[in-house]
């Protein structure tokens, strides 16, 4: 085991919370404990500095339109190059439904074009139709070192339309649900360590192989060589979520 804490910054967790985005770090904050693995967490607000090379996990969450766009120009202006330089040293970098579209190149919210960071290659545009609402799974076995058969089971509620450029690679395909358009089959998307996903409700209690995966990837270690917890309840957590979705 490593002899170090898993380190984690939440990025805008006052503005950036609005889908109890907070019990995803709690999920990790416990499952680091239970393990005896140090767990630190800070944060950077609006107008706070970011520095790209003291933590091993930055989260966003999502927000309201309004928040997201004054977290968007905070990022351009104090946060791109740090975590840019996260994301080129293998940290990683997760963003969840708002967060995660900051991410990407842009989204685009009726004539206006907000700028993300481009860590992804994706485009969001808010679509006249519906929002994309209810129980989604995903199969995301493309995803490095994930058990064998394991889906992502969430909540999403979006109404913008992702599209992911021509090699970008995403988070899963669609067993149930809409995912990144209606129309794809895919959700979220990922580069090396840098996700994101549309999953929220929050993601990780309903998917703790996944927070599982996250500790590992942090500590630089595969996730089979963390020990073993019993995770009776959280077996049974995400079976449920998977059957909400119909899968």
């Amino acid at each position: 085991m490593p002899d170090r804490a898993l380190r984690i910054c939440a990025l805008y967790p006052d503005l950036m919370n609005i889908y109890a985005d907070r019990g995803n770090l709690i999920v990790l904050e416990r499952r680091c404990s239970w393990r005896g693995i140090g767990f630190e967490l800070a944060s950077s607000r609006l107008g706070e500095p970011l520095d790209g090379e003291a933590h091993d996990l930055y989260y966003i969450g999502g927000g309201q339109d309004r928040d997201q766009r004054l977290c968007a120009e905070d990022l351009l202006a104090l946060k791109a190059q740090a975590l840019r330089a996260a994301q080129e040293r293998g940290a990683i970098v997760l963003g969840v439904c708002g967060g995660y579209q900051l991410l990407g190149r842009s989204y685009t919210l009726d004539d206006e074009r907000i700028e993300g960071v481009g860590l992804l290659d994706v485009e969001t545009v808010r679509s006249d139709g519906p929002r994309l609402i209810g129980n989604v799974a995903i199969d995301s076995s493309g995803l490095p070192g994930a058990p064998a058969g394991e889906a992502l089971a969430g909540f999403e509620n979006h109404g913008g339309r992702t599209s992911l450029g021509e090699r970008q690679a995403p988070l899963g395909r669609v067993l149930r649900g809409h995912g990144n358009d209606g129309s794809s089959g895919y959700e979220g998307a990922r580069t090396g360590n840098t996700i994101g996903t549309y999953l929220h409700g929050p993601l990780l209690p309903k998917n703790v192989w996944f927070a599982d995966w996250l500790i590992a990837s942090g500590l630089g270690m595969a996730p089979a060589e963390l020990p073993a917890l019993s995770d009776e309840i959280e077996a049974r957590t995400h079976q449920s979520a998977l059957q909400a979705a119909g899968v």
